[in-house]
């Protein structure tokens, strides 16, 4: 029973990151940044080592994402645009 409960949990951890790699590929976030090196634009591990503890960070980068401050304007919802902040700055 026990290991049916970690591979179930196993299974669902690396369809919710697969998800969260979908997502930030087709709102182009792939296409400058990537998740451990520096491409265009910061690696994604460095931008939420940058962020780590910083209560404020989700709304902050929300907010660039969507006026386009400092970053290219990134269109979808306010929910498409935090979830692709939280799966950022949960990147390690």
């Amino acid at each position: 029973m026990r290991v049916a409960l970690v591979a179930l949990a196993v299974t669902c951890l690396l369809a919710a990151g697969l998800a969260q790699a979908q997502d930030l590929k087709a709102k182009g976030c792939l296409n400058c940044h990537e998740s451990d090196k520096k491409k265009v634009g910061p690696a994604l591990k460095d931008i939420a080592a940058k962020y780590k503890g910083d209560k404020g960070a989700e709304a902050a980068l929300t907010a660039k994402l969507k006026e386009g401050k400092g970053h290219p304007k990134i269109a979808g919802s306010d929910a498409e645009i935090q979830g692709l902040v939280k799966s950022v700055l949960a990147t390690k």
